[in-house]
């Protein structure tokens, strides 16, 4: 027996681990040794086998996988059964989850009561709460909706990617008709504040689908409207209980929504709707598996899909769902600092949400420097540090400043969590964080990467093959916070820090001064 043979006897064990450790099938790892490599690249079966222990890898396979993963090919012949660093577990995301005590103040029939009271207190309207709710779902399911991927699936056959005229084609077979209308942007209220809004398209029952003549010039855009309303016909018969499709402000809410504080009893459902309608084409446009295997090919950059004529908000939102890491975030925001969309799979605090414009934006968040831009790049990916607490968050995101079909201007941004991804490779993530936290401190709120945490992140990136992060290590590495009230830099952002104070602070300042007298 050869030395190689005997030391691979943990080798099937530890590379399966570590396959489904970052997600991905015998069919994707396979892909991805064939990118590295495609003359050498290991077959599914022949994968399988090494798996298993029937096969032992070639010395150029074996090399393939440890470029993959970002190993040194012994890890996988040292005869150690240890195969991975434990990865923490997610974080549920949002704010804190609310003590439901004493229970009896939460009953069903004082919230019942409270709620609407709540609403119209602080005038709040029904379709916000709606959202809010829905978004909270979303991120505690994990953006995992089966019923509705399948629905997609069925209807469109995992056909990828889809032209306009495919969706004509889906259109007409499902009984609808497209009618076509000129209409330019109009001006609009948005939180009290003027701005440009347009109709793109809507629904009309029984089965005709409206659109603006604007959209032939703009197939992304008109590709996903189709495939909405598609969804509204398929998943609730094309009532007509669906929102219009208008770009900027709140124009065009969901039908019968309430227009004040409160709450109607339709508001949650048809903003359910909307949502499902949403995803059916997000699912439709890019189904699961061959949208995988295209970002993989593409290294998850977003500028891929003006390839396929997709949408970067679309790209972003799928990339979120199909992706084999689940740490994710995706905003957009639209200036001065208001979010029309979020999504949290990896919890990440926000200083800001959806139903209100945030009034002290950390202005380091990447979202907020692009929104203030006036000149510059319009994209790019950044590396931060946020600061929780007392505790070092890491994230990496890539932003894209664009504008919406009426001009608006806005700004994508999709992320991850980068601590799960460091701790499944080493096991110094933490002091790696600290590391990046201190050098940031040191400089005044940004500063290069050390060498040690730029390679694991580097290495990370390769496994993870999403190009931005890799990017993202290019420039400095900055701090953020939640509010710029709460700013962790030794300088204030605004030079002097802000003269707004809280109760608590106050009140341990004077609880130091005390013990200090003692």
């Amino acid at each position: 027996m050869s030395l190689h043979t005997r030391q691979s006897h943990f080798l099937g064990t530890k590379l399966r681990a570590l396959r489904k450790r970052n997600g991905l099938t015998l069919e994707e790892l396979s892909a991805r040794c064939s990118q590295h490599d495609p003359e050498k690249a290991p077959s599914v079966s022949y994968l399988s086998m090494i798996e298993s222990g029937k096969r032992v890898p070639s010395a150029e396979v074996l090399d393939i996988l440890s470029a993959l993963f970002q190993r040194e090919a012994r890890w996988f012949l040292d005869n150690n059964p240890e195969t991975e660093a434990t990865v923490a577990p997610p974080r549920s995301g949002g704010a804190a989850a609310v003590p439901l005590e004493p229970s009896f103040l939460f009953s069903k029939e004082l919230l019942q009561a409270a709620i609407p009271e709540l609403l119209a207190q602080t005038g709040t309207t029904g379709k916000q709460f709606a959202h809010l709710l829905i978004r909270s779902h979303q991120e505690m399911s994990r953006n995992d909706f089966p019923d509705l991927e399948r629905a997609a699936e069925n209807v469109g056959q995992r056909a990828f990617p889809l032209g306009v005229d495919d969706l004509l084609q889906l259109c007409r077979k499902h009984g609808l008709k497209v009618q076509w209308f000129e209409r330019n942007p109009v001006l609009t209220l948005d939180n009290g504040r003027e701005l440009r809004s347009m109709v793109r398209s809507f629904y009309e029952a029984p089965g005709t689908i409206f659109l603006n003549r604007a959209l032939e010039y703009d197939p992304a855009r008109l590709k996903f409207d189709l495939a909405s309303h598609l969804g509204h016909k398929l998943l609730h018969g094309g009532d007509g209980l669906k929102a219009p499709h208008a770009t900027g402000g709140e124009f065009g809410g969901s039908p019968q929504g309430s227009a004040g504080g409160g709450m109607s009893p339709q508001d949650v459902l048809h903003a359910w709707r909307d949502f499902e309608c949403s995803f059916f084409a997000g699912a439709l446009l890019c189904p699961k598996v061959p949208f995988r295997r295209f970002l993989t090919r593409e290294s998850y950059r977003v500028e891929a899909g003006e390839k396929i004529q997709l949408t970067p908000a679309a790209v972003m939102r799928r990339m979120t769902k199909v992706s084999p890491y689940p740490y994710w975030h995706f905003f957009d925001a639209y200036p001065p600092g208001y979010l029309r969309a979020v999504y949290r799979g990896n919890g990440i605090p926000l200083p800001w949400g959806n139903m209100a414009q945030v009034t002290d934006p950390c202005p380091h968040w990447a979202v907020f420097r692009m929104l203030d831009a006036k000149k510059g790049p319009d994209r790019g990916s950044q590396i931060s540090v946020l600061r929780d607490g007392g505790q070092s968050l890491l994230y990496c995101c890539h932003s894209l400043r664009t504008a919406d079909m009426a001009g608006n201007p806005h700004v994508l941004s999709v992320g991850i969590d980068l601590v799960p991804a460091l701790r499944s490779h080493t096991h110094d993530a933490d002091a790696l964080v600290e590391a990046i936290t201190g050098a940031c401190t040191r400089g005044r709120g940004e500063a290069e990467i050390p060498k040690p945490a730029a390679d694991a992140i580097r290495a990370v990136a390769r496994v993870l093959n999403i190009a931005w992060v890799e990017d993202a290590l290019l420039r400095p590495a900055r701090i953020i916070c939640p509010r710029s009230t709460h700013c962790p830099r030794t300088t204030h952002c605004d030079g002097g820090g802000s003269r707004a104070r809280e109760i608590t602070d106050v009140r341990r300042e004077i609880l130091s001064a005390a013990k200090r007298k003692r």
